[in-house]
């Protein structure tokens, strides 16, 4: 009879050991280290086959999958087009943001999918009592109350459901471990019996996760690269205005976002972002640009906000909102050093307005008017768009995909788009003919002059 198999796993990083250790070899943590008890499936003298491999260009080529709308514009464009059939889909947020919520939401879209609903944190009953109150009519969903994931596999080979939501994987546990529900070891030999479940028998699989208190998902870190799709809901629970981000997918365009209202009938769609991000700015105080950014394979116009004023501490305070705080830190040091501006002295406040991340280098030169604005207690134009990314030396670098963000400024009712001098010498001549005067700047100083700002 084989023996059990006791190894210690790191609950910060997933590094796995045979002997205890008060650090982890691994993420230099202190006391992270559990025991956890594994029973072998079977015994040393079992004789494996070995599978036959295929050639990439023989046999049949296989049709292309039909993917199934989820009911939602939205959340369809940030999946790439709707759900793939035996795909899996990761969803992580805060708790109350409403992952719950846009499970019931996609539940109805689905038919005739058969859609079987684990609910680990909930009961049958709190399930039915939301979707009656969201108005949700669903008669091809089933609930199943379970945590143990091997009578979860044998209801889903029973019942062969199109689609499976588990609620949340933290609640799922193994019976071939004796660790608690919600450690490395359950939530990542989950995630693998029911990602090989899917992939086995053809379903649409969506798992709800947690996050940590820093927002990135709980768990090993392999539990996202077993998936196919990760969303990300951005955004505060207690905001009306939740935004989903594709942070990966194997099947369509990755950081693209969908933008969505939280009322009272749950989660509705807004179709057009931009107006959202922009709406009720107030155009004539100092410290606030527009910057047309790119999310995904969609161009978004977004206020950003900058409040500036003398501080009161040996060190200055720099505050960040939506905003790489160290790339702050390097667009205050070029303004101060490349155009003497006052900013050593300053506290610097920095705010994405709408909940929006900005994470793309396009934004600095939006940051840097945005600053320079309050700097000198003087608006900027109103029907002025910028971007471009700032080099440490103060020149404009080219930024991706411009004639998309042209396209929105126009659309908008924009009368005015600052970019890089590269992105404006070979533009389509369809793009030259839109109500809207592209400026081409080389340094930072020229954008910043033209804005009448320095």
């Amino acid at each position: 009879m084989a023996k059990q198999s006791i190894r210690y796993i790191c609950r910060n990083c997933g590094a796995t050991t045979l002997k205890y250790s008060g650090k982890c070899y691994e993420c230099n943590s202190w006391g992270t280290l559990e025991e956890t008890v594994t029973e072998p499936a079977g015994g040393s003298g079992t004789s494996v086959q070995a599978p036959t491999p295929e050639n990439l260009h023989e046999g049949r080529a296989s049709e292309p999958a039909v993917r199934h709308s989820t009911g939602m514009g939205e959340l369809d464009r940030v999946l790439g087009g709707g759900l793939m059939p035996s795909s899996a889909v990761l969803i992580g947020g805060e708790p109350g943001i409403g992952k719950s919520t846009l499970m019931l939401h996609l539940a109805p879209s689905c038919s005739p999918l058969k859609t079987l609903y684990i609910c680990g944190e909930e009961s049958p009953s709190q399930v039915r009592s939301r979707a009656a109150r969201l108005g949700i009519n669903a008669p091809h969903l089933w609930l199943l109350p379970e945590v143990n994931l091997e009578r979860a596999l044998a209801s889903i080979d029973r019942e062969k459901p199109g689609l499976v939501i588990v609620d949340s994987i933290q609640s799922m546990m193994s019976e071939g471990y004796r660790s608690a529900a919600g450690t490395m070891t359950q939530i990542r030999e989950s995630a693998s019996g029911l990602v090989r479940a899917a992939k086995e028998n053809g379903f649409i699989l969506l798992i709800i996760g947690h996050i940590t208190k820093e927002g990135s998902l709980a768990g090993p870190k392999t539990l996202e690269h077993m998936v196919d799709t990760v969303l990300q809901f951005e955004g505060e629970s207690h905001q009306r205005y939740r935004m989903i981000r594709a942070v990966k997918n194997r099947f369509g365009p990755a950081n693209e976002i969908g933008v969505f209202r939280m009322d009272e009938e749950g989660l509705e769609e807004v179709t057009n972002p931009s107006e959202f991000f922009i709406a009720d700015r107030s155009t004539d105080v100092p410290g606030n640009s527009v910057h047309a950014s790119l999310e995904g394979t969609r161009a978004l116009l977004v206020e950003i906000q900058a409040l500036v004023s003398k501080t009161g501490y040996s060190m200055p305070q720099r505050i960040s909102s939506g905003f790489d705080l160290k790339r702050l830190n390097i667009i205050l040091a070029i303004l101060e050093k490349r155009l003497q501006l006052p900013t050593w002295g300053q506290d610097v406040f920095v705010k994405v307005a709408g909940g929006l991340k900005l994470g793309e280098p396009a934004a600095d030169l939006g940051v840097a008017c945005a600053i320079a604005s309050a700097l000198g207690n003087r608006p900027t134009d109103p029907l002025t768009v910028s971007a471009a990314e700032i080099g440490l030396s103060g020149e404009l670098r080219a930024i991706s995909d411009s004639e998309r963000r042209i396209r929105e400024t126009a659309h908008l009712g924009f009368k005015k788009i600052l970019l890089p001098a590269a992105n404006t010498r070979e533009l389509k001549p369809s793009v030259k003919k839109l109500p809207l005067n592209i400026i081409g700047c080389a340094t930072l100083r020229d954008a910043l002059e033209h804005l009448g700002l320095v």
